[in-house]
């Protein structure tokens, strides 16, 4: 796994998994700390993410709202979507384009 950027774009690629969780929720927690306004979380060049990659987001998207900041997710790709989907977090994760629920392949 990978991480670039700064307080307000990351990018994140390879995989966010239990192996990479605690690296990861150190990049996320020092970048929500020190920016204001939105963070834009790249997800273009993720390849997979576990139940403990999902738990990192959330937990980003949380310590977000209590610094009073968005976390906004950009560039996830379409099995992370339907994750998102089946665990209905699409709903409470702010996701730039939205996403098309209806253009989804059914699991």
């Amino acid at each position: 796994m990978h991480i670039r950027g700064d307080h307000a774009e990351l990018v994140v690629g390879g995989r966010l998994d239990v192996r990479s969780a605690a690296d990861a929720r150190t990049v996320l927690h020092t970048a929500i700390d020190d920016g204001v306004g939105d963070l834009v979380l790249d997800l273009s060049e993720l390849d997979s993410w576990d139940a403990t990659g999902l738990g990192v987001i959330m937990g980003a998207h949380r310590r977000a709202g209590r610094y009073g900041r968005r976390l906004v997710l950009r560039g996830v790709p379409p099995q992370m979507q339907r994750l998102l989907v089946a665990t209905r977090l699409h709903r409470i994760l702010a996701i730039e384009g939205g996403i098309g629920v209806e253009s989804l392949p059914r699991v």
